[in-house]
């Protein structure tokens, strides 16, 4: 640690705040100050680690040498704490999803404008390269013109067993995953107004949190998104397909298992037809070898320790902000359109 070095404090402790503890020993400049939470497992898990454990938040606060405080408790919890750190003159990062719900989120905003001090969310998979290398695909029209996108996410072992079940607490995969997932579509989108949103959900595994959903989006340019989430999902759907006019993009999973199949030279002529149990199709023949080109995903690397580097150079005055408080509005607005079309079964006008 230089003098120099930035010093960041931690409140929570549990899963993604101690993935948060690992990455910030990774970043050059950064040091973790300390940590609190209301655990005393947890205090000892920490003091297990060689990490400082602060008797109280409001010692934490206290501590003049944090610029920087990171909120990883229960979602509920965000906007009271992340309110106060502001004002206590710390820089603050939330967790996401950031709050639960719009007014909250502009409590918040205030907060971060009447002190001065940069307020930011961890939506941290933007840095996800299956996310970066769909963007680029769309990005640079390599499959003509998009007409529709899938994105999912399917897992088959319901909700974790904590707070994420509980309602009170912001728990529900729309909160906990489709936050992710639709900010990723509205940066691949940007520039583009979302005009109708179409939400179902599910509760199979508990009625309390929606423990999947399926929202359909129409953008204004026509490009229809569907975005999913399972968690009783035996067989996962592709992680993502993309569909234009000349070729279609695949990723199968998080290991960018894919690739990219488009159209070459003229129409077909001759298809043969396939024969199906009940009669011929040539509709749905399958394209011969030498009218279709493959090729692999062109895939973006990233580094998740950006996130924090941005940060740091933004306090600095040295960068802006990636992770803006309008786009976390944006997302926000959104997931609150998802619930109320699921509730009212209706289609809704976003923008």
């Amino acid at each position: 640690m230089s003098q120099q070095d930035m010093k960041i404090a931690i409140v929570g402790l549990g899963g993604m705040g101690d993935w948060h503890r690992n990455l910030i020993e990774s970043i050059d400049g950064l040091t973790l100050a300390g940590i609190y939470d209301i655990k005393e497992e947890r205090q000892e898990y920490a003091r297990e680690k060689n990490v400082k454990v602060y008797d109280s938040f409001e010692e934490l606060l206290g501590d003049k040498s944090v610029e920087l405080c990171l909120i990883a408790t229960p979602n509920d919890l965000h906007k009271p704490l992340a309110i106060a750190a502001m004002k206590a003159g710390k820089n603050v990062v939330s967790e996401k999803p950031v709050t639960l719900s719009s007014a909250d989120l502009q409590e918040m905003i205030e907060a971060s404008k009447e002190t001065g001090m940069l307020f930011t969310v961890h939506q941290n998979r933007r840095w996800d390269e299956d996310f970066l290398t769909m963007k680029k695909i769309y990005k640079e029209n390599r499959l003509g013109e998009v007409f529709r996108i899938e994105s999912r996410v399917h897992g088959s072992r319901g909700i974790p067993g904590d707070w994420r079940q509980e309602k009170e607490h912001g728990g529900g995969m729309v909160l906990d995953w489709g936050v992710h997932l639709l900010d990723q579509i509205l940066l691949m989108m940007e520039g583009v107004k979302l005009k109708k949103v179409y939400t179902t959900m599910t509760y199979v595994t508990n009625q309390l949190v929606d423990d999947g959903f399926t929202a359909s989006l129409l953008f204004e340019n026509g490009t229809e998104v569907i975005v999913e989430v399972g968690t009783s999902n035996f067989v996962n759907l592709p992680r993502w397909y993309m569909l234009g006019s000349n070729g279609t993009a695949i990723i199968e999973d998080w290991s960018l298992k894919g690739e990219i199949v488009s159209a070459k030279g003229q129409n077909e002529k001759d298809v043969v037809p396939v024969i199906t149990a009940a009669g011929l199709t040539k509709t749905m023949a399958p394209r011969r070898e030498d009218t279709i080109a493959k090729t692999e995903l062109p895939v973006v690397k990233s580094d998740i320790r950006d996130f924090y580097r941005n940060v740091m150079k933004t306090i600095r005055g040295e960068e802006e902000i990636i992770v803006k408080l309008p786009e976390v509005a944006r997302v926000m607005r959104l997931m609150e359109a998802l619930f109320e079309s699921a509730e009212k079964k209706q289609v809704i006008d976003f923008e």
